[in-house]
């Protein structure tokens, strides 16, 4: 039996030794040399000495007409249980929640009227903790953050412009817009 034993016992070690230390110390290793701000979770900085404003990664709730808001979320913006709600298209709650979720959009953007809304602004994300919103959601919203911060809209436009990434490597999903990093442009705008 020890004939047995003692080999596994080594290979269990080994094996140990190689996945459970040895590359995880070399991917983090490497990941800080050559991406240092994701491997630190994209976090944008705030005032010295203050704690970060938050992740590029990970939506945050801006309230108020003031800001943009970013897609609805299933958790609360809780990056510590991220999901999704589970709803499928043919259940009555969806329904509900999207209904009302598009009286509320209406409500607080009366210039943009009945049109239909992008389903961006409307649904959540499956992880609930979506950064982004589409270049549409963005726009239907201008008109009240622009009337809110006593701005032009063409001057809010072209913030939406400027933060405005493209497609992943040219091809990959739509274009969309960060909303942290919009409103911190917003911030910045108006502290000028």
């Amino acid at each position: 039996m020890s004939s047995e034993f003692l080999p596994a016992l080594k290979l269990t070690l080994v094996t140990f030794a190689l996945c459970g230390l040895a590359y995880p110390l070399v991917t983090t290793g490497v990941a800080q040399i050559l991406f240092p701000q994701q491997a630190n979770g994209s976090l944008i900085a705030g005032a010295p000495g203050r704690p970060p404003l938050g992740s590029k990664l990970i939506g945050q709730q801006f309230q108020g007409p003031r800001w943009f808001h970013g897609r609805p979320s299933a958790v609360h913006y809780d990056a510590r249980s991220s999901g999704a709600s589970n709803l499928g298209p043919t259940n009555q709650l969806l329904v509900e929640h999207v209904a009302s979720r598009a009286a509320r959009v209406w409500a607080d953007n009366p210039t943009w009227g009945h049109k239909p809304i992008p389903a961006d602004y409307l649904t959540s994300s499956g992880s609930g903790l979506d950064p982004d919103i589409s270049i549409a959601a963005a726009r239907l919203q201008a008109p009240r953050v622009a009337r809110a911060r006593h701005l032009s809209e063409v001057a809010v436009d072209k913030l939406i412009a400027q933060k405005t990434t493209g497609r992943g490597l040219g091809l990959f999903g739509e274009p969309r817009v960060n909303v942290l990093a919009l409103n911190l442009a917003l911030t910045s705008l108006q502290g000028r």
